[in-house]
């Protein structure tokens, strides 16, 4: 089934992929706050989460968003025309606002640049784990429940976005999370009631991961 996943997927990885062997490109999309600053070229919030790196850091973004990606499409509304919109939404709204950010810090900054997906697929996670926080998760084949995950995550981003100097948008990761969180509870706020209910009483289960 062709799902909004698949298609971000695939359209994340195919301007990627022609990005990497196109500089031009790459630097027409990348997430650059003078450009936006000076010339107002405010579509880079978006246009930025569409390119990566290099192949690792788009198959991790990727495969990370096929997995939550269609649980999110199925947990949170129901008409197929409805999920697409708030979807399409929050996928977006994120790439927005995990960079917003770091483009108040980098406004001026000719020497920084940021892309990849990270902040909109850290809504998309943290939107997950926010309505199944004991589902299991496993990180480096390593069997994680969802909440453990999520504050091991959130402290090590706040810890090295406060560091820095490992080249790595941790700001993006942060805010992205928060607005997945944000939108979740705005979209459906019984799902408050849900995740301290499912906290009251913890379950386990690490025979097979949960998406």
């Amino acid at each position: 089934m062709l799902t909004l996943t698949l298609i971000i997927v695939a359209i994340t990885c195919l301007v990627s992929f022609i990005a990497f062997s196109n500089g031009k490109l790459m630097e027409d999309l990348i997430f650059y706050p003078p450009a936006i600053t000076n010339n107002n070229q405010w579509y880079r919030f978006i246009t930025s989460g569409f390119i990566h790196a290099d192949i690792q850091h788009l198959a991790f973004n990727m495969f990370t968003l096929y997995f939550f990606g269609r649980n999110w499409e199925f947990a949170y509304v129901g008409e197929l025309d409805v999920r697409a919109t708030w979807y399409i939404i929050l996928y977006l709204g994120a790439l927005v606002a995990s960079q917003i950010p770091s483009y108040l810090k980098n406004k001026n900054n000719y020497r920084y640049s940021s892309l990849g997906a990270s902040g909109a697929v850290s809504a998309v996670v943290f939107s997950n784990i926010l309505l199944m926080p004991w589902s299991t998760l496993y990180v480096f084949i390593l069997p994680v429940p969802a909440i453990i995950y999520a504050i091991l995550y959130l402290s090590y981003t706040i810890y090295m976005g406060k560091r820095g100097g490992d080249n790595v948008n941790h700001d993006a990761h942060l805010w992205g999370a928060i607005f997945g969180i944000a939108f979740s509870i705005a979209l459906r706020p019984e799902v408050v009631g849900i995740f301290l209910q499912s906290m009251a009483h913890p379950h386990f289960n690490f025979s097979a991961p949960e998406y």
